[in-house]
């Protein structure tokens, strides 16, 4: 079971969840002089307050916390972060379904502390009988797991690195894992991926995981793993730098999403692409002018190196189309462009396939997971245009990097379903927080897979 779930506890504190407006409807006190203690710490149920009240002997007894208007799914990840360790029940559920409740929870107590001498004890939300205490602790350990990858630092999350933790969740689940590495990358026809990392000390590489029986619908995960971001040679300031060991973002989010794959035993065959790479500076890095050739025969004219990613993902994906996946789904921490116009939270979909965007809609709505669809706007395209390639990797003067950015990839694309997710994989200081790795559009996404393929 997930470190921050428990199905028998020896002795729990009661949580009880109000909104604004369940709390004042309140016809009695859900405990003693619940309400007048909620009158002298000024809690009415408004979104974040919580009242601690301690027991016999002074152990927490009772906890009062506010959902506000009721909105966000998630928002007991806020109670999480600031609970002492312990065990918890939830006696009232304030309208938000057990597996929100247990979602936030786990995120709200996650804590990454590798690095630290001093380690924490998470409190432990009690999982009801009633309840699939191992579903619940499939989603958790798979966010737990993407956050772990994207915040450990560069130096121990390199190409290699991710290997191996890739190696290691195929040795887990019986599947079987294929590298190409450095040199070899030219070799077998993965020639952006190459130039992309052939600066670094830690050599590129094209990794390949599949799982799952010949004959059942295929699927196919291409993920971003671009382990550290320096720019290239069109470097990044050093505030743009600072945590671009993230930019493996959407390789985490892949590898998680195929941990829930496999964990759950789906009735599916899976493919899971990983183009591994760091975008560092050296003597013998790409540079803006440089034509590429590409694994799918089209060439590309580099107008920025820090445009590196849609680079490794086209090698990626135009591999993963041979297969012809009845279904194609990429993640990517692509474009800052993506930011300012959705923010850190929503994870925007671009799709032309508009059964499959329904379909994530929903999930998104249900798990309380954000996702919001955006345009593949077909004339932008013009932006991409080379006079002397087939493409050139940036363009359109700063405008419509996101929209520009997908339709970059859609070129590469030729499954009959795909969905591309320029996620940000991170947040700042949320629910009480330091700053570090986030699940973006991960939940929604496992929650279609799951009404499509479960048994």
């Amino acid at each position: 079971m997930h470190k921050s779930f428990v199905s028998a506890p020896e002795a729990a504190a009661r949580v009880w969840l109000f909104t604004s407006a369940g709390f004042a409807a309140l016809s009695a006190d859900p405990f003693p002089e619940a309400r007048a203690i909620a009158a002298a710490q000024g809690f009415t149920g408004g979104a974040g307050q919580a009242v601690l009240v301690p027991g016999q002997g002074g152990a927490l007894a009772e906890v009062l916390f506010g959902l506000g208007e009721g909105q966000d799914k998630l928002a007991v990840a806020a109670l999480a972060a600031r609970l002492p360790a312990g065990d918890y029940q939830i006696a009232e559920t304030g309208g938000l379904s057990f597996a929100s409740i247990a979602a936030g929870w786990a995120d709200g107590a996650y804590r990454f502390e590798t690095y630290r001498k001093e380690r924490t004890a998470p409190p432990r939300l009690v999982i009801p009988e009633t309840e699939d205490a191992a579903r619940l602790s499939r989603e958790a350990d798979a966010v737990t797991l993407l956050r772990d990858l994207v915040n450990t630092p560069a130096a121990d999350m390199g190409p290699s690195e991710l290997e191996a933790r890739m190696r290691a969740l195929a040795e887990r689940h019986d599947a079987r894992v294929a590298s190409i590495i450095g040199e070899s990358l030219i070799e077998h026809d993965y020639p952006m991926i190459h130039a992309v990392g052939r600066a670094g000390a830690d050599a590129p590489r094209f990794l390949e995981l599949e799982w799952g029986k010949p004959g059942q619908p295929k699927i196919a995960f291409v993920g971003k793993g671009i382990t550290f971001d320096s720019g290239g040679l069109n470097i990044k300031p050093g505030e743009g730098m600072r945590i671009m060991k993230k930019d493996m973002g959407g390789a985490a989010h892949a590898i998680a999403l195929a941990s829930l794959v496999m964990e759950a035993r789906l009735p599916v065959h899976l493919k899971l692409y990983v183009s591994a790479a760091e975008n560092a500076i050296s003597g013998n890095a790409f540079r803006p002018g440089d034509i590429l050739s590409s694994r799918k025969g089209l060439t590309v004219e580099i107008d920025n190196t820090d445009a590196e990613g849609r680079l490794v993902l086209a090698d990626a994906l135009t591999r993963a189309c041979e297969e012809s996946p009845d279904l194609l789904i990429d993640f990517a921490t692509l474009t800052g462009a993506a930011r300012v116009a959705l923010g850190p939270d929503l994870a925007p979909l671009y799709t032309d396939d508009d059964a499959l965007a329904a379909d994530i809609l929903a999930a998104s709505a249900a798990t309380g997971d954000p996702v919001w669809r955006m345009p593949l706007w077909q004339p932008y395209l013009d932006y991409l245009r080379s006079p002397i390639a087939d493409l050139v990797n940036s363009g359109g003067g700063g405008m419509a990097g996101s929209i520009t950015a997908a339709l970059f990839l859609k070129q590469f694309v030729t499954a009959k379903s795909w969905a591309h997710f320029d996620v940000w994989a991170w947040r700042k200081a949320k629910y009480g927080r330091p700053d570090g790795a986030a699940a973006c559009g991960l939940r929604a996404v496992w929650a279609m897979l799951e009404a499509r393929y479960s048994r």
